[in-house]
């Protein structure tokens, strides 16, 4: 059993959380399937709303499906709950994405 399946299983069972949303979510973008990885880091955090490495994962997702203004809301959400918890490297590291997809995509998030 692969480690998706070994999450998917889990889940299946009723353990939901946001991490192991956040597993399957990072999972599923390592191996190129960014709208199954969106879906479940949107889950992971709709569950923890300050989970900073899920936003960041969520932008990531929604950036590789072509979706820069959900990507840049997901960044923007991602380096609040960063900065909220402390989380320097990981507001550092959605800045730099927020900046590089602004640039890019000029009036996509205003």
């Amino acid at each position: 059993m692969d480690p998706s399946q070994r999450l998917e299983a889990l889940l299946a069972s009723g353990k939901d959380s946001s991490l192991l949303r956040f597993g399957l979510g990072a999972h599923y973008l390592k191996a190129g399937d960014a709208a199954r990885a969106a879906e479940h880091l949107a889950s992971a955090v709709a569950q923890d709303p300050k989970y900073s490495a899920a936003w960041k994962l969520l932008g990531k997702a929604l950036e590789a499906l072509g979706d820069a203004g959900s990507a840049i809301a997901a960044y923007r959400a991602g380096i609040a709950a960063a900065d909220e918890r402390g989380d320097k490297q990981a507001a550092r590291e959605m800045a730099v994405f927020l900046k590089r997809l602004e640039r890019a995509a000029p009036g996509a998030g205003g």
